[in-house]
């Protein structure tokens, strides 16, 4: 049995597809296990307001600030605000959104499973209007 080990730098990080998120947004991946394995896993880092589009995932994700502000937001819901040291569970199926705050970055580990090859459903990218809601308290 052998075991991959990725020395830290060895994979470049890369820029965020603009059809998934708003703004400036970087991607260096963790984990992408092979079958029969499923879990990926991304250190995603966020400029003040980038975010992602709306998206909901088959097994759900998880998500754990490391640094900055956040939000997140479920459909027809006002955004929470994220701090580091938040862990944040998504159901599965369950549409939401999550980035920066509107002038502090934001970085977050996504962890989620994919199911037959797909590990999100992207969907609409949010509106300013759903952005800028003011936030709901805990």
């Amino acid at each position: 049995m052998m075991i991959d080990l990725y020395p830290a730098g060895s994979r470049p990080s890369r820029k965020a597809p603009p059809q998934w998120f708003t703004g400036d947004v970087w991607l260096d991946p963790i984990i992408d296990a092979p079958a029969p394995a499923r879990v990926s896993a991304l250190r995603v880092s966020f400029a003040p307001s980038a975010r992602t589009a709306w998206h909901s995932h088959p097994l759900g994700q998880t998500l754990q600030v490391i640094s900055g502000l956040g939000l997140i937001a479920l459909r027809d819901e006002a955004p929470r605000q994220m701090r580091p040291g938040d862990t944040i569970w998504i159901p599965p199926g369950v549409e939401h959104w999550h980035g920066a705050a509107p002038d502090t970055a934001m970085v977050h580990l996504a962890i989620q499973e994919g199911l037959d090859g797909s590990a999100a459903e992207w969907l609409e990218h949010v509106s300013d209007t759903d952005y800028l809601r003011p936030t709901k308290s805990d």
